[in-house]
Formats: structure tokens, C-alpha cells, sequence
């Protein structure tokens, strides 16, 4: 088989949830341990961490992999779903898992694989877990599928354990209240290995505390971090700003440092601020018209910015801050400017998509994959900024799959926005016209398109060139955009 017929093969012969859902959805470890077992304990090879949460999982996974990429590991990347390639979900320094490997690896298993009848999460975890250990990576970052407890990533032991925060997504299989959820996203949590908690408060908090006492190891939750870390959304004429003034603190720093006897600490504090790095990383983002979350504290107190530039990005700043801080006092070895490096480059590095991803300016065109009412939470947040601050109107493609929770999402979009509503190339998807008619009960206008280009299409049409485009509600809609760039011309 080529890939394309072996990608065919999986696709029809082992259940995915992506395409059909809750059908596809295997709890329990038995068949993970004998994949595993079959494999040589692959994952038992390399260091891991792992990282569970409602949402911000996929931000958090990849500008961890790509700080650490910048330190000189060698980092393998294991997320899910993938948008365009199914070789998204399995990468090493940003490249994703060749073809071949993913045909033979089929081939040669597919006879111990199949009476065995994996999801397909599974089996794609195993083939992650045995590709890292035959490329001999440091370190892989391993993203959780669903939940934590009985998730099939769960078999490892890693060096730090993140969950990100607790929100209801999934709830036919992990409980309809947040302590349910996250007692199941605590599974992840093992004995004595440290954990990392983000943005989490009251009985949701306690099932973490009681979870590491009981495991006997350090909880870190990441809202400690807020007392001496201020994070702010910079849009790009604003960084153009700051990246004046940094340039006048070079000069002044330049200055100081032709004075012969300057004394030790001033060469010091001169050598610890030293903004050259930091021009460098802003420079970055400012290049590919990028806004910014800027992130200001005593180890950078020039900025530290990230080109993940979604609101909802300044909570996870400081879990993954506070995650690198861990990792650092465990041995791994991460510079100032590897951090600099890895949130300004983060996408690059490690070919992230889909988060407030920007795909065109004249009008600006942002997809976001975020799919359910946590999301949207600080998505309506950033319109309002947009719409109120920047005094841009709003063009918003929208599609959701059916077994999500549509109502919640509709109530906190804005009804002064116009919609485009349509539905992705899945089963799942919601058919558009049902999709219009739960939208106009909450009190939003739009037309219904049979497909995202189609809808897509009508919006530049429609938009002009001051205001703005979203696209989302789905990451299988930020899927058919992406996947249509060219004949949307966005690039």
C-alpha cells in the first residue's frame, strides 16, 4: 500500500473518533498494555511529559516542545486531531513522521493489530510511542486524548504531568460536573512524579490537592505565577511601539557599557536585562504582522513574547511557565533566550495551526479551533475587543459537530456580529440550516452555506477591508479552511 490506501485502511478499519465520535471511544488501558507489550515498551525509552486539560492542551504541548527544541533537545510531539495530515499528530523537531514510516509500520503489525480491534488512538499512540524510541529522541511531549484516567497515553511515567484547566467538553464520558471531569483529568497525576495545574478554583481545586497528596507528590498551580507575572495582549502596532523603545534601551544600554569603570553590578544588571535577544524575538512576530501576548516578570523584564496571540493564551503563559520552571529545577537545561526562541517561533518550530491563526490581512482573516463553550468564553472576550477597541465589524464563519454542547457556544457569541453558517466535510458536522435555525432562536443573523469555502468566500465578498473575519467554531471547519487555502487564495 502508499500512504494515501494505508491512511484509507485505518481510516475504515479501526473506529476514529474525529470522523464518527462516541463510537469510536475506548476507555480502558487493556488493549493500550498489549499494543504496548507487543511493541517493546517503546515509551519506557525516552523521558516524557504529559498534559492533559479541557482546552489549551495543544498551546501548552507545542510551545513546551518548542522552548526545549530551542534549549538543543530533541523533542518528539504527540497531539491530536490532526487538521490537514494525519501526520500532524507525530512529530520530532517540528517534522512530522515520514510516510514510509507510517505505511510500514501497517504492514509490517497490521497482523497482530487486527484481531486485536484498536481505536485508532491507540494504534496512533503506539506508532508515536514506537517512532520517538527508534529516532532516539531526549524528551516527547505527549498530549492526552480524552480525559486522563483511562486515556491510552496514560501507560506513561513522565518527568512532569500539566493539566491545563477543567471546563465541560466531553461530558457523555467524563462526567457532567467539573469535579467529575477532574478526578478523570487527575488520573494522569503518579507517584510523586510533579504536577502543574492551571487555571482551576474551589472543589475543583480540592480533587487536585487531595489527588497529589495522595500520590505523595508537588502541586504547582499556575495562578501563583500571577502575583509576579503581568500578561497583556499587544496588537501589532503596539509591539511596533515597543520595539522603538527597545531599541532606545539598547542605545542607552550600549552607552553605559563603553564607561570604563562601571561598576560590577551595573554590568551585571546591564548583562541580566540585555535587550538585543528580545529585539530579535519581537522582531520575529512583527515580521509576519502578528499581534502578541507580552509577558513581563524579573527573568524578563524587557518581554517575553508570544505569537500565540488568542486572549485566552495569558492563562496558559503561566502554565507553561510554570511548567518549564519545574522542568528546569529537574535537570533540564533552558536558557533565557530558548524561552525568547521558542514563544516567538512556537508555530514554526513545531507546526502548529488553528490557534488564532491569522491567514490574511485587508480584511484580517483569524481561524481558531476552539469548540465549545469554555472556549468561546474568551474568543467572545477578544470579538469585543475587536469590535469595541479597534472599532472593526464582525464577519464570523461558524460550524459545530453535533455532539457538542451548541446552545452554551450560541449564547456567548455576539448578536451584533454577521454570520456565515456552514458545516465541515465530517459526519459529525451539524447540517447548516439546522445550525442557522438553533442560531436565530439565540438571536443571531446570518445565511447558511453548504460548505466552509462557500461560506468562506462570501464573507471577503462581504467584509471590507477595516474589519474582520473569524472562522471556527470546530477544528474540523479550521480543518476545510486550512485545507482550502489555495483556492481561497489566503496566504
Amino acid at each position: 500500500m502508499d500512504y494515501q490506501n494505508t491512511l484509507k485502511y485505518l481510516y475504515e478499519s479501526v473506529p476514529m473518533f474525529q470522523q464518527i465520535g462516541g463510537k469510536a471511544y475506548k476507555p480502558g488501558l487493556e488493549t493500550t498494555h498489549k499494543l504496548d507489550e507487543h511493541f517493546g515498551h517503546p515509551h519506557q525509552e525516552f523521558r516524557t511529559i504529559h498534559i492533559a486539560g479541557t482546552n489549551g492542551k495543544g498551546s501548552c504541548s507545542h510551545t513546551i516542545a518548542a522552548v526545549l527544541q530551542a534549549a538543543g533537545y530533541k523533542v518528539g510531539l504527540f497531539t491530536s486531531p490532526h487538521l490537514i495530515d494525519f501526520r500532524e499528530r507525530i512529530r520530532i523537531n517540528g517534522e512530522m513522521i515520514p510516510e514510509e514510516y507510517v505505511v510500514n509500520f501497517v504492514e509490517d503489525h497490521r497482523s497482530f493489530f487486527e484481531p486485536l480491534h484498536p481505536s485508532f488512538f491507540e494504534l496512533t499512540t503506539a506508532m508515536a510511542f514506537r517512532y520517538f524510541a527508534d529516532q532516539k529522541v531526549d524528551v516527547a511531549v505527549i498530549e492526552v486524548g480524552m480525559g486522563g484516567r483511562l486515556d491510552c497515553t496514560n501507560i506513561i511515567t513522565p518527568d512532569l504531568s500539566v493539566i491545563t484547566n477543567i471546563g465541560f467538553d466531553h461530558m457523555q464520558y467524563l462526567g457532567h460536573t467539573l469535579t467529575k471531569i477532574a478526578k478523570e483529568k487527575a488520573g494522569i497525576i503518579k507517584e510523586g512524579i510533579p504536577v502543574v495545574v492551571g487555571k482551576v478554583s474551589g472543589a475543583v481545586k480540592r480533587v487536585f490537592t487531595m489527588k497529589a497528596k495522595q500520590m505523595n507528590t508537588f502541586i504547582t498551580f499556575s495562578e501563583e505565577f500571577k502575583r509576579f507575572t503581568a500578561t497583556r495582549y499587544m496588537p501589532h502596532n503596539e509591539l511596533k511601539v515597543c520595539r522603538e523603545k527597545l531599541d532606545l534601551l539598547l542605545e542607552e544600554e550600549r552607552k553605559l557599557q563603553q564607561i570604563q569603570q562601571l561598576p560590577m553590578r551595573m554590568m551585571q544588571v546591564l548583562s541580566f536585562i540585555n535587550p538585543a535577544d528580545t529585539i530579535h524575538a519581537i522582531d520575529r512576530v512583527i515580521d509576519r504582522r502578528k499581534d502578541a501576548i507580552a509577558i513581563t516578570n524579573s527573568d524578563f523584564m524587557t518581554g517575553l513574547f508570544y505569537e500565540l496571540s488568542g486572549l485566552y493564551q495569558t492563562e496558559n503563559c503561566l502554565t507553561i511557565l510554570a511548567a518549564l520552571e519545574i522542568l528546569k529545577n529537574s535537570g533540564y537545561e533552558i536558557s533565557k533566550i530558548d524561552y525568547l526562541t521558542g514563544f516567538s517561533d512556537v508555530c514554526e518550530m513545531t507546526g502548529l495551526m488553528g490557534r488564532w491563526q491569522k491567514l490574511q490581512s485587508y480584511p484580517d482573516l483569524i481561524c481558531d479551533t476552539g469548540h465549545n463553550a469554555d472556549g468561546f468564553k474568551s474568543i467572545r472576550k477578544q470579538f469585543k475587543y475587536i469590535h469595541e477597541k479597534l472599532n472593526q465589524e464582525l464577519h464570523i464563519v461558524f460550524g459545530m459537530v453535533s455532539d457538542k454542547d451548541i446552545s452554551s457556544v450560541l449564547e456567548l457569541l455576539p448578536k451584533d456580529a454577521t454570520y456565515y453558517f456552514t458545516k465541515a466535510s465530517v459526519k459529525r458536522a451539524m447540517p447548516e440550516d439546522e445550525l442557522m435555525k438553533m442560531a436565530s432562536e439565540a438571536g443571531l443573523k446570518g445565511t447558511s452555506y453548504p460548505t466552509v469555502v462557500d461560506a468562506v468566500r462570501a464573507a471577503k465578498e462581504n467584509c471590507p477591508p477595516k474589519d474582520f473575519i473569524f472562522v471556527g467554531g470546530s477544528s474540523f471547519i479550521v480543518a476545510d479552511l486550512l485545507a482550502n487555502r489555495d483556492t481561497l487564495n489566503l496566504h
